[in-house]
């Protein structure tokens, strides 16, 4: 049925800022700017007299991430959006190579990740050929968590 995901979709406020974080500091490649409008569009998002500014971010590998910056209609931001445990999608894991390097740029970028680089427990997950995986978990701009993480056979 599904072969691959294509984009993520993440509706912000401040589009300019976000784009710069997604690129500058997180290292995606903006690869399209457009406005889109129109009845295709209030029928696929079931909203009436859309306007919305977007930008695609490419990584190197994976699926795209759309920044969409309504105009119209405005939207709402829900309470507790950048808590872990507030119900819906919740986080993007984003795979990196060399996670300290990544925790240590992004630092001296201003971000606070929410701890250090943690190791996942071998007692409570597994990978096959004794991978480990390595994570943290950090905001964006907007509060919309991300997370960083790093497989590999020695830690």
């Amino acid at each position: 049925m599904v072969d691959s995901i294509d984009h993520i979709n993440i509706v912000v406020t401040d589009l300019e800022p976000m784009v710069r974080f997604y690129s500058d500091t997180l290292g995606l490649t903006v690869s399209k700017r457009v406005t889109i409008s129109g009845e295709w569009i209030d029928q696929t998002v079931g909203l009436k007299n859309v306007k919305a500014d977007v930008v695609y971010l490419d990584p190197p590998s994976g699926p795209r991430i759309e920044l969409l910056r309504y105009v119209s209609p405005a939207g709402a931001s829900p309470a507790g959006l950048g808590l872990s445990n507030t119900r819906g999608l919740r986080h993007i894991a984003l795979r990196v190579d060399e996670i300290d390097a990544v925790v240590s740029r992004l630092r001296e970028a201003g971000v606070r990740p929410l701890s250090d680089v943690q190791l996942v427990p071998d007692s409570q997950v597994t990978y096959a050929d004794g991978v480990r995986k390595r994570l943290v978990y950090f905001r964006d701009p907007e509060g919309n968590l991300l997370e960083l993480c790093e497989y590999r056979r020695t830690c």
